[in-house]
């Protein structure tokens, strides 16, 4: 018989794990204007402002 997977989404809170998909990790490239060198800038952000985030 194999063994059932016992994550912490399974056993606790549904709400929160259907909650916690609505959050997306987004990378952006930044220049410097001093150097011209790329930078990244990481965030997490809610999937509704993906957009304002990568207008600025």
């Amino acid at each position: 018989m194999a063994k059932q997977a016992k994550t912490a989404i399974k056993t606790k809170d549904q709400k929160a794990a259907a909650e916690a998909k609505n959050w997306t990790k987004v990378i952006k490239a930044v220049r410097s204007p001093k150097t011209g060198a790329y930078t990244f800038k990481e965030t997490i952000i809610h999937k509704d402002k993906i957009k304002e985030f990568l207008a600025q």
